[in-house]
Parts: C-alpha cells; sequence; structure tokens
C-alpha cells in the first residue's frame, strides 16, 4: 500500500482490512508534522520533522499509559472496596421481622 508521509510516498506492507487504519495513521503524522514545524522549531529536514514528531508521539503514548495505569489501579481499588463491602453483607446474620 502507497500513503504519503512529509510529503515523501511511501510503500509499506499493510494487513489485509487494516488499510483504513493505516490511512488514518498517516494522516494523523501529517497534521502532528504539519502542528510542529508550525510551532517555529526551524526544523531544516523533512527527517528532522519526522524525527521530532516521532519523539513528540512517543512521550504521549507514555504519558498515556501512564495515566491508563493509574486509572486502572483506582478502578481496581473500587473493585475491591465493593467486594469486600458485599462480602461482608452476604457475612452478616440476617434478621428475622
Amino acid at each position: 500500500m502507497t500513503i504519503e508521509v512529509a510529503n515523501r510516498r511511501l510503500k509499506v506492507a499493510c494487513p489485509q482490512g487494516q488499510e483504513s487504519a493505516l490511512l488514518q495513521a498517516a494522516e494523523e503524522l501529517n497534521q502532528r508534522i504539519t502542528k510542529d514545524n508550525s510551532k517555529g522549531q526551524s526544523l531544516k529536514t523533512p527527517e528532522q520533522a519526522m524525527l521530532m514528531t516521532a519523539l513528540n508521539l512517543a512521550h504521549d503514548y507514555l504519558a498515556q499509559q501512564r495515566k491508563f495505569a493509574q486509572e486502572k489501579q483506582a478502578l481496581q481499588s473500587q473493585v475491591d472496596l465493593l467486594q469486600q463491602t458485599i462480602e461482608q453483607a452476604v457475612k452478616q446474620p440476617k434478621k428475622h421481622a
């Protein structure tokens, strides 16, 4: 499949059925390259622009991983608390009226 990144045509292998996702990824990359270049970073070559964009993407990815891990831990704490509450409620003797 052929995509365009940083005004360069690239031929890449793509699993069947993933063409749309690859095109979306290429578009996202192009938008980020344009955004990074518009910030006045004075990058001289397309390779420099792609490298800076790759670093920014890696940073964003790692930040999202940390955020996901924190959210997962918070949800697990809530699940544990609910499980303890349910177990305590089940163990309590029932009052007869």
